[in-house]
């Protein structure tokens, strides 16, 4: 939790760098944030691999009953990792498919909004149904936390 705290001004920073640069150079700008998502990407690649290694643990030896004992645990890790690896999946995945679904369903309701306005009320419960795409991925990540 204190690694977000440490890297939570850090972001700002860059979003606010980002954003002064945007209005000077827009080229510039768009080549620091695919720098930014370039290291975000090793980041996150050490991180995944640091998960999948991580599930191991020392087991003692001189006792058979607590070296089963700690293969259970570490064989019931890495069942627990690859859950929470699919809560993440789950998340990340039903977020991305309800941020395309409302970005056009959102369009085609401004769109439909301005030629008739009365349609506020039907175009904002499709809006809304599109983002119970994300709802639903959540609860399938609860569900595999649940588990874990």
């Amino acid at each position: 939790m204190t690694d977000w705290l440490i890297a939570l001004p850090a972001l700002v920073g860059g979003i606010v760098l980002t954003a002064t640069r945007w209005r000077r150079d827009p080229v510039a700008a768009r080549r620091l944030l695919m720098s930014l998502n370039g290291v975000l990407l090793v980041a996150g690649l050490v991180l995944f691999l640091v998960a999948l290694s991580g599930g191991t643990g020392a087991a003692d030896t001189t006792n058979s009953g607590a070296a089963t004992v700690a293969a259970a645990s570490s064989s019931s890790g890495s069942a627990s990792g690859a859950a929470l690896l699919g809560a993440a999946i789950a998340v990340a995945g039903s977020s991305i498919g309800a941020a395309i679904a409302v970005a056009y369903t959102g369009a085609a309701a401004l769109a439909a909004m301005s030629e008739r306005p009365e349609l506020f009320g039907r175009a904002m419960v499709i809006v809304g149904l599109a983002e119970g795409i994300a709802i639903y991925g959540l609860i399938v990540a609860i569900i595999l936390i649940g588990k874990a």
